[in-house]
């Protein structure tokens, strides 16, 4: 008998990454393809289209190495929320894709806050800053006003991905609040924030449900990429979306932390919970939603001071490294602000640091002090959402960084949380999971979930540990205070 398998396809800042599962959730294959990011200013992040999609072509072959192409029974997509690309009346993208850390968009940000930042929230959930892409689209009609003009079609990240295989125009709800332009009440479009901006609502794409078969994949995709012409291919949703979902959390009340390029924290809820900053997406579930916030940098930090120091034996030398360390790094503090910080202080202006060096301090120092940095910055973010009101107890990790037992164990005694890891979890095994449910081999997302997530391990806090850290967390945020106003002036310094 043959076997069936799903495709799960996810586009992340630095890569995309395709993985193929069975119906019971096993991993049969997993292939990555990278993606460059262009920073023309401070500030600035963009990335091209075209290299999506040769990134596909790169890693969809791989893992079907040894698959009959008839054997995959439906492909999901997903990708980073926020990211517009506009492409003309003939399909040509316009100008490449601002991504989701992307501060440019500051001063339209303030401006849309003042003029209808209560309208704004009411309507779509959550209060607009420079990541979302009603600010990001207000800045292209100031700065780039013919892009506009000359624009007929918006697609967000995964929908351009997809079209690449289907040619269709689509995307989902949760998407839909992402780009800011959403009308919980209708779910649907709204009229009134994307005359905010002027922006001519037909170059907006229809909304269907994540699991909705929206095409077959082209006969020109099929020949690129080894796959069968008519295989068929769901909407998806953006990556924290199908993410969340992917590791089981599914349930109001559980929690979770994706560490990658951004450090991002969910929390699952009955219907909206409204508290801007923390933003409020739709969950796969239908009436369910998620709360998240999250940080500019993680993984990506991480990674920074990996090739800069760490380059001859990557990660797991940088790993081995921290687990050798002292708790505290002998008192080495690391404030993750590369590229400026989202949640919970909202300045683009912050400058990342290390702080307290001394001549005692080599390279085990340094990697533990960006553990224990990040791991202080998703502390900063739990504190914020906890003084709206949102409790947290168990916490399912997620993100390349899961796999390391010291980062894990960080993590646990900086937040005193149970930190819970799955034996897949990422975005595009949430994706696959969506495909399932579009081409009914899942009969909705809880038999998805039941037959195919599983938990290998739990980390518990440790309260010794977790003192240490309290009094710790503590300088941290002390430094931060105090440096913040250095940094204002290093920018001005610089810009000027």
């Amino acid at each position: 008998m043959p076997e069936t398998f799903l495709l799960g396809i996810d586009l992340g800042a630095g890569s995309l990454k395709a993985t193929l599962i069975t119906p019971t959730g096993e991993v049969r294959a997993e292939a990555n393809g990278t993606v460059s990011t262009t920073m023309r200013r401070f500030g600035w992040a963009e990335q091209d289209p075209a290299e999506w999609y040769a990134a596909l072509c790169r890693a969809v072959p791989k893992v079907l190495a040894g698959i009959e192409p008839g054997d995959i029974a439906g492909i999901g997509i997903s990708a980073g929320a926020h990211i517009p690309v506009l492409t003309d009346g003939a399909g040509a993208v316009l100008r490449p894709a601002i991504m989701w850390n992307d501060q440019r968009a500051a001063v339209e940000a303030a401006e849309l806050n003042r003029q209808a930042g209560a309208e704004i929230i009411s309507a779509s959930l959550n209060r607009v800053n420079p990541t979302w892409s009603l600010a990001m689209l207000a800045w292209l009609q100031s700065h780039e006003p013919d892009v506009m003009t000359r624009a007929k079609r918006l697609y967000l990240a995964k929908d351009f991905l997809r079209h690449c295989l289907t040619g269709t125009w689509e995307t989902d709800y949760s998407d839909a609040v992402g780009a800011l332009l959403a009308d919980d009440a209708t779910k649907g479009w709204s009229p009134e924030l994307a005359g905010l901006i002027g922006l001519d609502m037909s170059i907006l794409p229809p909304i269907v449900a994540p699991d909705h078969v929206v095409g077959g994949v082209t006969p020109e995709a099929a020949a690129r990429l080894g796959l069968k012409a008519g295989t068929p291919v769901v909407c998806g949703s953006n990556d924290t979306t199908v993410e969340f979902f992917g590791v089981g959390g599914n349930t109001p009340g559980i929690g979770g932390v994706k560490l990658a390029t951004a450090g991002v924290l969910f929390l699952a809820t009955q219907g909206p919970v409204v508290h801007p900053p923390i933003s409020c997406y739709p969950h796969i579930i239908p009436g369910m939603y998620y709360a998240a916030t999250g940080t500019n940098s993680c993984a990506s930090a991480h990674r920074w001071v990996r090739d800069l120091m760490f380059a001859e034996g990557g990660f797991e030398a940088m790993d081995a490294l921290a687990s050798a360390a002292p708790r505290g790094a002998r008192g080495l503090l690391f404030h993750p602000y590369l590229q400026g910080e989202r949640a919970p202080y909202w300045d683009p202006l912050l400058r990342a640091d290390f702080i307290g060096m001394t001549m005692s301090h080599g390279k085990m120092h340094f990697a533990r002090a960006v553990y224990e940095g990040i791991a202080f910055s998703i502390r900063d973010l739990l504190g914020a959402a906890r003084e709206k009101g949102l409790e947290f107890s168990t916490i399912r990790l997620m993100g390349g960084g899961a796999k390391s037992a010291t980062w894990r164990q960080i993590i646990a005694d900086v937040t005193g949380l149970v930190i819970e890891r799955t034996a897949a979890g990422d975005a595009s095994f949430g994706a696959a999971l969506v495909a399932g449910m579009g081409v009914g081999i899942f009969d909705g997302p809880e038999d998805a979930v039941s037959r195919c997530v599983r938990l290998c391990d739990v980390t518990r806090p440790q309260a010794e540990a977790s003192a240490f850290y309290d009094e710790l967390f503590g300088i941290y945020k002390e430094a931060q205070a105090a440096l913040a106003g250095v940094n204002h002036k290093l920018h001005a310094l610089v810009k000027g």
